[in-house]
């Protein structure tokens, strides 16, 4: 799998902040063997934000983009917004499903905006800004990125294994 890492950070941009957050995903992607083939550090700019992930997503490198910062609730966060104009469909059950881990940590979940979905054939995630929520929020989807990244991509395999198939009654 290979996978682009876009942080959104106008302190950052500015070379004000050292990112954290890019560099603990890229290693975590590689513990689990995804190549991280691009990252970038940009403003939180919702303009600049949409057009380097239609560009990204429609270049076919990459088969999932994860995004780190601006999906909470100030001003500057308009990460999800920008994403959402950019996808073709929305998975909503990763956000429900980073909300759900994040909330038993704080209360503060309930005020992520973070989307994920699909553009062309490459999956993306918005993650928070920090390093350990990011981490945390991707653990919390990550055994079902592999298969939707597979799906989404073609995959014509049967989504479910035999022991989950419905018995049918005779």
């Amino acid at each position: 799998m290979n996978a682009a890492i876009l942080t959104m950070s106008d302190k950052g941009a500015e070379g004000l902040r050292a990112d954290a957050s890019g560099p603990a995903l890229e290693k975590w992607l590689a513990g689990r063997g995804v190549a991280t083939l691009q990252y970038e550090m940009i403003p939180d700019d919702l303009a600049v934000i949409a057009a380097t992930l239609q560009e990204w997503s429609d270049s076919g490198r990459f088969d999932l983009i994860l995004t780190t910062g601006g999906t909470g609730v100030s001003p500057r966060d308009v990460t999800p917004d920008a994403t959402m104009q950019v996808l073709d469909r929305a998975i909503p059950g990763f956000g429900e499903a980073m909300r759900m881990k994040s909330l038993e940590k704080t209360p503060h979940a309930m005020i992520s905006r973070a989307v994920a979905g699909i553009r062309g054939k490459t999956l993306i995630i918005n993650l928070p800004g920090s390093p350990r929520g990011a981490i945390e929020n991707l653990e919390a989807v990550w055994p079902a990125v592999p298969h939707a990244v597979a799906k989404i991509q073609g995959d014509p395999a049967e989504c479910a294994t035999p022991s989950e198939a419905p018995k049918t009654n005779p």
